[in-house]
């Protein structure tokens, strides 16, 4: 058993429970204001739609060994998302329920050994196939809350939430960083740069982490320990700056962190 059992576990639960969010959604809600700023939350569900179909073709650059990109290009992505973000509530619905299962399909078809390939996303860091399942995760379960729709931090399963904390900083630009070490969901993460320690509730850092916290730090709870009253909390770097951390196995590993 390796990770990819879990990995595959907790996509088809996070897939459902947004795929439900999905069907409940009356056409009025579809053009409705997400909350990821000039994006509806029909750009929001046409992205996640799209963005399992370039997963698909990771796959199948895993399986073939022929280069196939995860979108054509920039342009073409955030033109497929513009083009699908107006349509009726129904047809998003669908068309999400349709790209995960082409997704699933393909999961289910990548033999044991193209797992191991490498693959490259669109800021042209290569990582292992396996790894692919971690980032559309983290599609689906962060573009869930982005549609403001009734799922929250809050409601995120713990262990996605400290992967993510986890992948975040395995990619911290430390020469951007104002904090020096996280603390949250019992983990500590020191040596990030100069300035305060942050603490705080799990799901809520990693809300900050991804430059995702309305009404700013303190406000959510957010312990900035050495910060003066007077000095405004600090924003985190820019986030995800790579595809991937580096270094990572090859073989899909028994688990993930």
């Amino acid at each position: 058993m390796t990770v990819l059992d879990d990995l595959g576990t907790e996509l088809d639960a996070a897939t459902k429970r947004l795929l439900a969010t999905a069907a409940a959604m009356p056409d009025r809600d579809v053009t409705a204001p997400s909350l990821l700023p000039g994006w509806t939350r029909g750009h929001v569900l046409t992205h996640v739609a799209r963005n399992a179909d370039s997963h698909v073709n990771l796959l199948t650059w895993a399986k073939t060994g022929v280069f196939t990109p995860q979108y054509p290009t920039l342009e073409a992505r955030e033109a497929q998302i513009a083009e699908g973000a107006g349509r009726a509530a129904a047809e998003q619905h669908a068309d999400l329920a349709a790209s995960a299962a082409r997704l699933d399909v393909a999961v289910r078809d990548t033999p044991p050994q193209a797992w191991r390939a490498t693959v490259t996303g669109m800021t042209g860091d290569g990582h292992p196939a396996w790894y692919a399942l971690v980032r559309r995760l983290r599609e689906v379960e962060l573009h869930h809350v982005d549609l403001g729709a009734g799922y929250a931090w809050a409601d995120l399963p713990p262990a996605f939430v400290l992967r993510e904390l986890h992948d975040t900083v395995a990619t911290w630009p430390r020469a951007e960083s104002r904090i020096s070490a996280i603390h949250a969901g019992g983990r500590s993460w020191t040596g990030l740069g100069e300035g305060p320690e942050l603490r705080g509730d799990a799901p809520i850092v990693l809300a900050w982490a991804t430059g995702r916290l309305d009404g700013g730090p303190r406000a959510a709870g957010l312990d900035f320990t050495g910060l003066r009253l007077a000095e405004s909390p600090p924003a985190a770097p820019k986030w995800l700056t790579k595809s991937a951390p580096l270094g990572l196995p090859p073989t899909p590993p028994e688990e993930y962190p």
